[in-house]
Formats: structure tokens, C-alpha cells, sequence
């Protein structure tokens, strides 16, 4: 009994063994074909998350303003101290300060012609935000087509063997196309899937500096049009 309690529990432990399958595994076990989809959708994810962690602090250090500057501007605007403005914004490294900027270099003309500095200077500070985030767009919808790519590779591979054998295949034959099939599915929907959840978020935080930006812009435009 004992030697059989032994062999039972050394078999399972071999069993056992033998279903686990690590990722290194899986993906050299799709083949050539495999592999050189995989390693193409590696290459994509680090594109995107380079992109996305590159953004993120640049998106992040230009909302950061400090919360008096409005009230300082326009303390050297109502007091005719246009220069120190000029240095204030100069000294103040951020999208609203290069707007209000453009803004105080334009005083003395019609308030149309002001507004217009503004806006052309706000949409180069918003190209300037969302540098390269189409690309992280690009590769949220190319993965999953470049793993489907793999799918119907490894599909044609596994239907190749049953052709070739007369239809009379094994199943060891047919792994290598199940195996390509499988892998970069699902590698292309993991890559995808991080990528667009990135260049959502990083939509939603351009948006919120955007916001910021009319905010500032339309107070100062205000600070212009109040009566002296």
C-alpha cells in the first residue's frame, strides 16, 4: 500500500508538472511564426507605455501653476506694470502663462485682435500636449488586428497539416498553428487593450489642462474688458 500511496503522488507531481506552462513556453511553442508576431507586439507595448509615461509627466508638470498667479497678473495689468507681467509669465513654465503672455504683448489693440493671439497660441500649447498620443491610439487598434494576423496564420499552419497528412493529422501536428493562433490573440488584445486605456487617460488629462487654459484665458480677457 505504501509503495502505491508513493507511486500515485509521484504521478500526479508529474502530471502536474507537465501542465504547467509558462509564458516563454507558450510563445516559443507557436514557432517561427509566433515568435515574430509576439516579439512585433512586445515592441508595440513598450512604443506605447514609452509614450504614455512620457506624456503623463509632461501633461502633469503643465497643469501645475501656482494658484496666486492669476491674482498677480492681474495686480500688474490694473497697475499698468506690463513688463513685470511679461517676466512673471517668462518665469512660469506652463501653457496658461505662455497664453496670458501672448495676451499682455497684444494690449493696446482691439480686444478681437487680442483674443485671436490667444487662441492661436492655445492651439499650439494643445498640439504641443498631445504629441505622439495618436500614435498610442495607432497601436491600441493595430495589436489586436496584428494578433488576429497570427490567428489566421496559425489556422492556415494547422489546416496545412491536415492537408498535407490526408486529413489524418495528430494532434502533436497541429500544435504549432494552435499554438500561433492562440498566443498572438491574446498577446494583441493585451497589448491593445493597454494601449487604448492609455490614450484615454491621457485624453482625459489633456482635456483637463485644456479646460484650465480657457479658464485663465477668459478671466484675463475679462481683466481687459472691465471698465477703467
Amino acid at each position: 500500500m505504501l509503495f502505491q500511496d508513493v507511486a500515485q503522488q509521484v504521478a500526479e507531481e508529474a502530471l502536474s508538472e507537465e501542465k504547467t506552462l509558462s509564458i516563454a513556453d507558450l510563445i516559443v511553442g507557436g514557432g517561427p511564426g509566433s515568435i515574430i508576431i509576439v516579439l512585433i507586439l512586445f515592441i508595440l507595448l513598450f512604443i506605447a507605455l514609452y509614450i504614455y509615461f512620457e506624456r503623463i509627466f509632461a501633461i502633469k508638470a503643465a497643469s501645475k501653476i501656482d494658484k496666486n498667479f492669476m491674482n498677480q497678473i492681474r495686480d500688474h495689468v490694473s497697475n499698468g506694470k506690463l513688463e513685470a507681467g511679461k517676466i512673471l509669465c517668462a518665469q512660469t513654465d506652463a501653457p496658461v502663462a505662455r497664453l496670458i503672455e501672448k495676451g499682455i504683448s497684444r494690449i493696446g489693440k482691439p480686444l478681437e485682435d487680442i483674443n485671436k493671439a490667444i487662441e492661436n497660441a492655445g492651439t499650439l500649447e494643445v498640439y504641443k500636449l498631445e504629441k505622439n498620443v495618436s500614435i498610442l491610439a495607432t497601436v491600441a487598434g493595430a495589436a489586436p488586428m496584428i494578433g488576429f494576423l497570427g490567428t489566421v496564420i496559425g489556422m492556415i499552419i494547422a489546416f496545412h497539416e491536415m492537408a498535407t497528412s490526408g486529413g489524418q493529422a495528430e494532434i502533436g501536428a497541429l500544435a504549432s498553428g494552435i499554438y500561433t493562433a492562440m498566443t498572438t490573440t491574446v498577446a494583441g488584445l493585451v497589448v491593445g487593450i493597454i494601449a487604448y486605456i492609455g490614450y484615454n487617460h491621457l485624453v482625459v488629462r489633456t482635456d483637463k489642462v485644456v479646460h484650465q487654459m480657457e479658464a485663465n484665458a477668459v478671466e484675463f480677457l475679462d481683466l481687459l474688458d472691465e471698465p477703467a
